[in-house]
């Protein structure tokens, strides 16, 4: 594979906020999803989601893309930038309110949305895995013998349900994309499109589908200029804020570091014991030592 540079593209979070949601490039987000999710998607239209455009130019953390295809069911296509320690609750919670906002009052259970949720994270989510693309439902399986229980219709006027297991059709489904775990090894189409959101470019040579349309509708040197500069901008407030993010960590680091060393001076320790356990210079801890 041509390892050459390409034109440079504007990444997937800036696009899925401000150029994605145009009818005109829903294209794109078909190929993508039509890919990952191995079925034909056509989307039907984009709804407003928890995190508005708006919100999003100012906080880079989180972007949303709700859409619906032809099917009636609801994809939401969430970009995360940084951990949150309780991601998955937030998770569950937002597929969860999508269908309870989505049934008015007093209508059947039959008129449940099914809910699809995609995360493109750009953080490891955990630990030890080998893969970079998880995919979970919710199955039923048998307590002793481990047998999987397939739901089934056979009503009369729903034939076509038998053949099918049901529970599939009706609870959630999630799939966690680790990009940062990718190696920019390209085994499948899908591994197209994560290469697109590592390194916001597309080789001469990818195949997946409407991926090359991604070359041509995401190029940043075709934005016009006033575009181009508050994408510019864009990426130089998300700089700013991991930066932020970063010193944040490093001064509790420090913190944390300061108090062991106190508790440590409190206990009787000598200074180069507490200096190679914290990592604090000798003089930093006898500046504590002396304080009252």
């Amino acid at each position: 594979m041509s390892i050459k540079k390409d034109r440079p593209l504007v990444s997937f979070d800036w696009a899925a906020k401000k150029i994605l949601r145009d009818k005109a490039n829903f294209d794109i987000l078909e190929g993508f999803l039509t890919t990952l999710l191995k079925q034909e998607i056509k989307i039907i239209s984009i709804l407003e989601s928890e995190s508005t455009p708006e919100h999003a130019t100012d906080k880079f953390n989180r972007v949303d893309l709700l859409v619906e295809n032809q099917r009636g069911e609801l994809i939401i296509i969430e970009i995360q930038n940084n951990r949150e320690v309780h991601y998955l609750e937030r998770l569950l919670y937002g597929s969860s309110k999508l269908i309870v906002d989505h049934l008015k009052l007093g209508e059947s259970y039959e008129k449940l949305k099914k809910v699809v949720s995609i995360s493109i994270l750009y953080f490891l989510l955990g630990e030890g895995e080998t893969d970079y693309v998880y995919h979970g439902s919710t199955a039923f399986y048998g307590v002793h013998d481990g047998s999987k229980l397939v739901l089934r219709r056979y009503k009369p006027e729903a034939l076509l349900d038998g053949h099918i297991d049901v529970a599939k059709t009706i609870f959630p489904e999630y799939y966690l994309i680790e990009v940062e775990r990718f190696q920019d090894i390209i085994k499948s189409d899908l591994d197209e499109w994560i290469y697109f959101f590592k390194n916001s470019e597309i080789k001469e040579d990818f195949k997946a589908r409407n991926i090359q349309r991604v070359r041509e509708k995401l190029d940043l040197l075709k934005m016009p200029e006033n575009e181009r500069k508050a994408y510019e901008r864009y990426l130089m407030n998300k700089a700013s804020e991991k930066d932020v993010i970063e010193t944040a960590k490093m001064d509790g680091k420090i913190e944390g570091k300061i108090e062991i060393a106190k508790e440590m001076l409190a206990e009787g320790m000598q200074v180069p014991l507490i200096s190679k356990v914290t990592g604090l210079s000798e003089a930093e801890i006898l500046k504590l030592k002396s304080k009252p």
